[in-house]
């Protein structure tokens, strides 16, 4: 579709005709030849002599040509566009981050896997996870791992397979044997601190006691909440257990109900499976679609006509006149040529 980004230019159309009737012809002097035997040229010319100016008439061919071309200037001077189809991009509306636990006790093997094997816990929660992260379609994600220190494993990103395959990657123990759940949701607060979306959501997943972090889960559950980020806890431990196992379910639950997201409890992949799948129904894709219609100039071309136009104009008017035949006058005979 065509469009011009300035139409009031075509106001300045008539302004030749505002020139022609209002302004006074253009009068010019010029010094004539004198020659002593003027009367005799008109003689022979047969024409007669008057005094005054002379009013030069433009020849209509041209007069029109001088139109179409104050035509096709004021048409490059309102910038004519051609607007392309529109083009849909998404844009994610909200950030998900994931914490993940990789302490020691994540190796306890007391999951079972599709295929019916006996996994560890962190094995089981990667295979339901991976599946999780490939329907997060519109939202950018990101990973946090943590064990004695939480470390970003993956910052934000719309790169979902790069999400899945550094996931994959992951092992017990790499980030120390112990867990420190606090500090990972401060870390989670500080990379949500760039972010420009309404909607933040982390997902912590661990399986023991905070016993490390600086800083107390609940403390940062505050801080959370001031963020307006909301953070969903899935326990995946023994709550049976003692010691640096031991799950610390009240502290999940306070966290969760602190910035008003869910807690759950996996105690099988099954469980773990339905959680991710309750999470996927609470934690709705939005999607913004923008729609952007790229804009080409095309004023180029009433310059391109305007100009091939005056020069097949200029080349007819020269080939007129070679075409033009010579014209011989006759001089009277003398007395010598007798």
């Amino acid at each position: 579709m065509l469009s011009l980004a300035y139409p009031w230019v075509s106001l300045l159309a008539p302004m030749p005709l505002l020139v022609w009737f209002g302004l006074p012809p253009h009068v010019e002097h010029r010094i004539g030849l004198r020659v002593p035997f003027f009367d005799k040229l008109t003689r022979l010319s047969g024409r007669a002599a008057f005094s005054g100016g002379v009013v030069v008439h433009r020849h209509a061919g041209r007069l029109l040509l001088l139109m179409l071309v104050w035509v096709l200037s004021l048409a490059a001077l309102a910038r004519p566009q051609w607007i392309e189809p529109p083009l849909h991009r998404e844009v994610p509306t909200r950030d998900l981050l994931v914490l993940v636990d990789l302490s020691g006790s994540m190796d306890t093997k007391d999951f079972v896997d599709a295929s019916g094997r006996t996994v560890d816990r962190l094995t089981a929660v990667k295979q339901v996870l991976d599946d999780f992260l490939s329907r997060r379609k519109g939202d950018r994600v990101g990973i946090v791992v943590f064990g004695d220190a939480p470390f970003a494993l993956v910052p934000f990103t719309t790169d979902l397979d790069l999400c899945r395959v550094m996931l994959r990657d992951t092992a017990v123990g790499m980030a120390g044997p112990r867990t420190a759940f606090g500090d990972a949701i401060g870390l989670g607060i500080g990379l949500f601190a760039r972010s420009t979306v309404k909607a933040k959501t982390i997902i912590a997943l661990t399986d023991g006691n905070d016993t490390l972090s600086k800083v107390a889960p609940a403390e940062a559950a505050r801080v959370a909440k001031d963020k307006g980020i909301v953070i969903h806890t899935v326990a995946v431990g023994d709550p049976q257990a003692a010691g640096e196992d031991k799950l610390d379910e009240a502290a999940l639950k306070e966290v969760a109900d602190t910035t008003g997201g869910g807690f759950f409890r996996a105690l099988d992949r099954a469980e773990l499976a339905d959680i991710y799948r309750r999470l996927d129904e609470i934690e709705t894709r939005r999607i913004d679609t923008v729609s952007v219609r790229p804009r080409r100039d095309v004023y180029w071309m009433p310059l391109a006509a305007a100009l091939v136009l005056t020069l097949l104009v200029q080349a007819a008017t020269l080939a007129r006149r070679q075409r033009r035949p010579l014209r011989l006058v006759s001089a009277p005979a003398t007395g010598a040529e007798r």
